[in-house]
């Protein structure tokens, strides 16, 4: 035993005073900081010091490539004929009317297929609302779906095999009495 050791000598002080002193010290600067980034309430969003605008995609223009007739039933009587934009490579199927605010009756877009099978769509980054017809390789309508949503990410299957879809506006199927098992024609220019 340490003879210099007496036990009622007092023990060395800690430095817990100095630790909480300095912890919140901490703390303050902390908030202020925060409050830096947040702003005066505390409950804005972070801002980012990123200031270069978005680009907005310019609007494509209609460029007619062609003409499509819906045709009923067997396809004896026109009911409408159109002016067409085509989409048949890979690029301008996955563009298709993609940023495009609006489009008269007038005017669609047909996708033309390498081969007949399941397609399938959806609305991302489109405008506006549209009708989607999914026609196989005799050109007869096999399905469609009418009034799509906007921007969505849903798809919209053709149901059957599928060599072409026609997209036009959303309400013409229904102004114009196209109904599956209803025919397309089209010529190209």
């Amino acid at each position: 035993m340490d003879k210099n050791k007496n036990k009622n000598t007092p023990v060395k002080e800690t430095n817990y005073g100095r630790f909480v002193l300095v912890a919140v010290l901490i703390l303050i600067a902390g908030y202020f900081l925060i409050t830096q980034f947040l702003g005066k309430g505390g409950s804005r969003e972070l801002v980012t010091t990123n200031t270069t605008p978005k680009k907005e995609v310019p609007e494509p223009q209609f460029k007619k490539q062609g003409e499509l007739t819906f045709l009923s039933g067997k396809g004896k009587k026109e009911i409408r004929k159109i002016d067409i934009e085509i989409a048949s490579s890979d690029s301008s199927r996955t563009y298709g009317l993609m940023f495009r605010k609006s489009m008269d009756d007038t005017k669609g877009m047909l996708f033309i297929f390498d081969e007949a099978g399941p397609q399938s769509f959806w609305m991302k980054n489109t405008i506006m609302s549209l009708d989607m017809l999914f026609v196989n390789e005799d050109k007869e309508i096999v399905k469609i779906h009418k009034n799509t949503k906007p921007y969505s990410t849903d798809s919209y299957p053709s149901v059957k095999p599928s060599m072409y879809v026609v997209e036009v506006t959303a309400g013409f199927t229904e102004k114009y009495g196209i109904k599956e098992g209803d025919r397309i024609a089209f010529s190209k220019l």
